[in-house]
């Protein structure tokens, strides 16, 4: 059974999960870190965790209209003093929308864009006050279709260009589960102008909810996207990446992949043990050079 598949018997895709998002079950690093804001699932937070100041920034939790009048939960980030800043919809990884999401949107915020991180799991529950992977995976992440996250990032974007952004400068970034996110959503949005994927996954097994993978549409992407993934990662091992950069050298794509052969899974994650500095630092320099080229 495989990532995405039924939860029938929720073990096997959680076991997964477990390794792909880099969660430790020992102790944090170093301690004395104040875990507020991260969500229980991720617990505990390591001391290596990095607190991105407001200052300059319009920031905060709001609600935009997404799709049937649904009253969409976000955190947004722009910079207070810059109007028209090119747009970045950020997506979760498979903790919602918790501490370490917030401080990436942020970051993009203080690099000069306007970052949202739409709730993507709001309709299925709060991430955030789950306490374990296993009910997280069952109850929440499972049950979350992809054509409502593809629905939702485009309400994303429309609201990002009513509130001060502009949205014909669209980009999408997404962290694990939005890792694969991102590569979807650069197939299905023709306004997208370039994504970030971060090791997200690329291959495996569909069903009624999750109806295909990155790999299959290759072929079909309206914007280039960076993918940066870990030679570590026993989640997303080698040879499928080495798949997808067959599939988009045979279709001509400009998207590109970056392995980091030191870093594992989450390895931007400074709140997690799988936390790579090096390969975080280069990482993002890369995210924010792709950006700042196609944008």
């Amino acid at each position: 059974m495989t990532l995405d598949d039924k939860p029938s018997d929720p073990l096997p895709e959680t076991e997964n999960w477990v390794r792909m998002s880099g969660v430790s079950r020992r102790a944090a690093l170093g301690g004395g870190v104040a875990a507020v804001g991260y969500a229980l699932a991720a617990q505990p937070v390591s001391a290596a965790a990095i607190t991105t100041p407001a200052d300059g920034l319009t920031e905060g939790m709001l609600t935009f209209p997404a799709s049937a009048g649904f009253a969409m939960n976000a955190y947004r980030a722009k910079p207070a003093n810059r109007k028209n800043a090119p747009v970045i919809l950020v997506v979760q990884e498979i903790f919602g929308v918790h501490e370490w999401i917030k401080d990436i949107t942020r970051r993009f915020a203080q690099a000069g864009y306007y970052a949202i991180a739409p709730d993507l799991y709001q309709r299925q529950g709060d991430a955030t006050k789950v306490a374990d992977i296993q009910t997280l995976f069952k109850t929440i992440v499972s049950q979350v279709p992809d054509a409502q996250v593809m629905s939702d990032l485009d309400a994303a974007a429309v609201f990002a260009g009513t509130d001060g952004g502009n949205a014909k400068k669209l980009g999408v970034t997404g962290f694990c589960w939005g890792g694969r996110i991102t590569w979807l959503y650069a197939a299905h949005n023709p306004a997208l102008k370039a994504g970030v994927a971060w090791y997200g996954r690329l291959v495996g097994a569909s069903n009624q909810l999750q109806t295909s993978q990155p790999i299959d549409h290759a072929a079909k992407l309206h914007a280039p996207v960076l993918g940066l993934y870990g030679g570590l990662d026993k989640g997303i091992p080698v040879a499928d990446v080495e798949k997808m950069q067959a599939a988009l050298k045979a279709a001509g794509s400009k998207s590109r992949i970056r392995l980091f052969p030191d870093a594992d899974h989450g390895f931007l994650a400074d709140y997690r043990p799988s936390f790579n500095e090096a390969a975080a630092k280069e990482g993002w320099a890369d995210a924010l050079g792709w950006f700042k080229a196609n944008l």
